[in-house]
């Protein structure tokens, strides 16, 4: 088989088994994809979207947003062909001089220094979480300062360690947001989850 017509059976099949779950068509093509990219039929529960999320995240790429991911695995993984259609960027500063200099002069970890690189200059974009629960919880610091006005968040952080309560922290706050509850996520997860508006923007173009 085809790539196409192999990811054209797993939508079929995921369609198939997921059955009535009661998602609008743009959040299921966002869930769809996540549960595409994982196997885990558990994101139809756990999935929660800010009411303005999916609206403000194809807003944002059709305005050439930039997309700042916490891992480099997470900037690998997101469709450059779409993106390039209008003329967005994406960035991940974990492993950038700057940012290791940062985090042993202020005693923070890399995560949280890239957080605050990536807002010195410009308080918007789209920021996408998979892995660090402490850039996260980094971010929503900025954000309740007003040093950060992200356009969405995508916080899916994987891990035991604060995963679930920095995810628990951003539903708090009413900003847009794509989030799960619990433990599970990760950067494939948050790439899967950018991709899926990518696709939706450009069939809007």
């Amino acid at each position: 088989m085809k790539p196409n017509e192999i990811e054209s059976l797993s939508f079929k099949i995921i369609d198939q088994e997921a059955g009535d779950h009661g998602f609008e068509p743009d959040k299921w093509q966002i869930v769809r994809r996540m549960i595409h990219t994982t196997a885990d039929f558990d994101y139809i529960k756990t999935v929660r979207f800010h009411p303005k999320a999916v609206k403000a995240g194809i807003n944002a790429i059709k305005s050439g947003c930039r997309i700042i991911t916490d891992t480099n695995m997470a900037k690998t993984g997101i469709r450059k062909g779409e993106l390039s259609l209008f003329k967005g960027t994406v960035h991940c500063f974990i492993a950038d001089s700057d940012v290791a200099k940062r985090s042993a002069d202020e005693g923070i970890t890399r995560a949280e220094a890239s957080v605050d690189k990536a807002f010195d200059s410009d308080k918007n974009g789209m920021y996408v979480v998979g892995n660090a629960p402490t850039a996260l919880f980094r971010l929503i610091k900025l954000v309740k300062e007003k040093k950060a006005t992200p356009d969405l968040v995508i916080g899916v952080p994987v891990g035991f360690v604060n995963a679930k309560e920095s995810k628990d922290a951003l539903m708090e706050l009413d900003i847009p947001f794509i989030s799960n509850k619990g433990r599970k996520g990760g950067s494939n997860l948050a790439a899967a989850i950018v991709n899926a508006l990518l696709i939706m923007a450009a069939e809007q173009n």
